[in-house]
């Protein structure tokens, strides 16, 4: 902890009478940092050296903004107006989380009729098959009317290492709030 502390004096001078100064007191509990004093006579300089001991102490307490690293700031997107990219986004994330689980019955139910007939079921089974060591991340969504797109990267662990794999799923709207993943994977 760093304190500071003004005492007033008065010293004499030989070309004035008595001339008033202050002595500041810088003192740390940090053993590293050393107590300081510093005498003013003029007024002027007086207030210079409280402000750049005040800009210091600012400084030395206020935490760098440099001290977080060099993140990547992203932008604040747009808030979606759109309600359906609601329902969209949950069915992409409970097929994704049939996939995770392995829960192979449940991921079928939210496929379309045009991708469980375009796909081998041996296909699905290979695809929901495997250990439970996996995850997904879903990224924001793009689309309007009843179809959207969402970029999606699928981690898995194969042994030691670790595989990332970047693609998109696409979710429509069949008719009545019924909303289908279109697209693996």
């Amino acid at each position: 902890m760093i304190t500071l502390e003004v005492e007033p004096r008065s010293q004499h001078n030989e070309f004035a009478n008595t001339v008033p100064t202050e002595v500041w007191r810088v003192t740390s509990t940090m053993p590293e940092v050393k107590s300081r004093r510093l005498s003013t006579s003029n007024g002027r300089a007086n207030q210079t050296v409280k402000l750049a001991w005040i800009a210091t102490l600012i400084l030395l307490l206020s935490p760098p903004t440099w001290a977080g690293g060099s993140h990547k700031r992203h932008s604040t997107a747009p808030t979606p107006t759109d309600p359906d990219y609601v329902f969209a986004l949950a069915t992409a994330n409970r097929f994704l989380h049939a996939w995770q689980t392995g829960d192979l019955e449940s991921g079928m139910v939210l496929l379309s009729d045009r991708v469980r007939h375009s796909q081998d079921p041996e296909k699905f089974e290979q695809f929901f098959s495997g250990n439970s060591d996996r995850a997904f991340e879903l990224a924001r969504g793009q689309g309007s009317g009843g179809r959207y797109r969402f970029s999606v990267v699928i981690v898995t662990i194969a042994g030691r290492r670790i595989r990332s794999r970047y693609s998109d799923i696409v979710v429509v709207n069949t008719g009545k709030n019924d909303w289908v993943v279109d697209k693996l994977p």
